[in-house]
């Protein structure tokens, strides 16, 4: 296998920012550090006596709200606990868990990518590689654990590269990781973040998001991503790697008979609890479309945290009682304890990220930035295609040096989404650049969680892998993603299609 040049400038850069970042504090001491800087950037504008025109309301000026006066230091103090619990992603996050949790620990999310990519024909196995992996982002860690290796072993078998086979897999796990056919935890997690950030500029606007902003966009990604996936596997990754002469001493996990009978009784499951909620949702008289002429002015949109829960929850339960992995309701609860005890840091990360949030808006420096930056942006001239592929830029930057899509959109969010409402871009369409662009430069950040264990797959088959090796391989997907990604993008803006249910792309103030 050809090995990339140790002392290539790509290399040397992505060298530089694992070092780099590595030594950046942890997120939740960056978001107490930002929180700290709030504070005390509240109290200098103040004194200078900053303020700007309020959007909603022309005429009337809004000031900086000193959050180290007496009412400020009031404020910090009563306010902490309802920061926290107000926090709109927080109980989303926790509840959708709970579902997702099941689906995952009773074996069904495994057992569904493994069935899925180990039954198809050996054309498309490259292509179910890729679309497996954008489809695990419904639980993280299984397309990591999962299909990373599983994608070794099976081209390995079909007499390919193994490494070729990884990094399908790899591409579509973490590349794709914004992109679904279903509504996923990222959803309400990133979208509650939007919430609040919108609410900086226009409360009432903001209570009108729904979590499936994007979900029309993400649900073309999935099927863009596969095929541009499938290509630069094919055309680019495998011949650079040429033929693989070592040994393959795993063999491919395939379904047991009862995990065949319990994915059966986990879709018959799923198709009879959708058909459930449409019961709930279609008729103009069900509880959850209230009476509302159009489904997209109803309270379900309203409702989807739940109706995540029960999805996954549900077909989860009845995977587990067929293959025995769940035997009773102690295995449920013990379950479901397990998925929250790994939340723990989520938790942690989220008591500080939502002060930051709550002393941005408090404050008032959002809407000074956001305002004082729009009119910038106007005088430049600087909107449109160019100012998106900046955002781009910028955000795909920043992933390189954090890796958390929540902390990195939660330091984000309250200041480009009230900008770009500013400049006539709704807030839904701002999440979704961000989420192209946190999405398309995973799989090349050493900083990113799994980047290690994806590393240690591969040395089984070569054990010169290392940083530089994965990057180098993994680069051509990145570079793939981001241009197709961006084209389609400027696309859907230019014809004006909803990115998801009643979800503009522009903003009309």
């Amino acid at each position: 296998m050809s090995k990339p040049k140790t002392n290539g400038i790509i290399i040397r850069s992505l060298n530089t920012i694992e070092q780099v970042g590595n030594k950046l504090p942890h997120p939740v001491t960056l978001f107490a550090i930002f929180s700290l800087l709030v504070i005390l950037l509240s109290a200098l504008f103040s004194s200078m006596g900053v303020s700007v025109e309020d959007p909603l309301n022309p005429g009337e000026m809004l000031e900086v709200n000193n959050l180290l006066s007496s009412e400020g230091i009031l404020y910090l103090f009563e306010s902490a606990v309802t920061n926290f619990t107000g926090f709109a992603p927080l109980g989303t996050v926790l509840v959708t868990m709970l579902g997702i949790g099941i689906a995952e620990r009773s074996g069904l999310i495994s057992a569904a990518l493994r069935g899925l990519v180990t039954s198809v024909p050996k054309q498309l196995i490259t292509a179910a590689l890729v679309f497996g992996g954008i489809m695990s982002s419904m639980a993280a860690d299984a397309g990591y654990v999962v299909l990373t290796p599983l994608g070794a072993v099976l081209f390995a078998g079909l007499g390919r590269h193994p490494l070729a086979g990884l990094a399908a897999a790899f591409a579509g796990v973490s590349g794709g990781f914004s992109a679904n056919l279903l509504l996923t935890s990222l959803d309400p997690l990133l979208g509650g973040i939007t919430q609040d950030a919108a609410a900086m500029l226009n409360p009432e606007y903001a209570e009108g998001i729904n979590y499936a902003m994007n979900y029309y966009f993400m649900v073309a990604s999935v099927f863009l991503l596969t095929i541009v996936g499938t290509i630069v596997t094919d055309k680019i990754v495998e011949p650079r790697l040429g033929t693989y002469t070592g040994k393959v001493e795993e063999e491919v996990n395939y379904l047991k008979p009862e995990e065949k009978k319990g994915l059966f009784a986990a879709l018959l499951a799923f198709v009879l609890t959708i058909a459930a909620i449409a019961v709930m949702v279609i008729p103009s008289w069900g509880p959850l479309r209230a009476g509302e002429e159009s489904i997209i002015d109803s309270p379900f949109f309203h409702t989807l945290v739940p109706i995540i829960l029960i999805m996954f929850f549900v077909p989860g339960l009845v995977y587990g009682k067929i293959t025995k992995s769940i035997k009773d309701d102690k295995d449920v609860a013990n379950q479901l304890s397990d998925t929250m005890a790994t939340m723990g840091s989520y938790i942690v990360l989220a008591f500080v990220a939502a002060q930051f949030v709550a002393y941005f808006s408090e404050s008032r420096l959002g809407i000074v930035l956001a305002v004082n930056g729009a009119e910038f942006l106007e005088a430049t001239g600087f909107k449109g295609i160019p100012l998106i592929l900046t955002f781009i830029l910028v955000a795909g930057v920043i992933n390189l040096f954090i890796g958390s899509a929540s902390a990195k959109w939660a330091i984000m969010a309250p200041v480009f989404v009230p900008m770009m409402m500013n400049i006539g871009y709704t807030p839904e369409f701002t999440q979704l650049i961000y989420r192209i662009a946190d999405s398309t430069t995973n799989i090349i950040s050493p900083l990113m969680p799994y980047f290690a264990i994806v590393i240690a797959f591969a040395q089984k088959y070569d054990k010169k892998v290392g940083i530089g090796t994965l990057i180098s391989t993994m680069l051509p997907y990145s570079i793939a993603f981001t241009i197709l990604w961006v084209i389609m993008l400027i696309i859907w803006m230019l014809t004006g299609i909803d990115i998801g249910p009643g979800t503009q792309i522009y903003y009309n103030q």
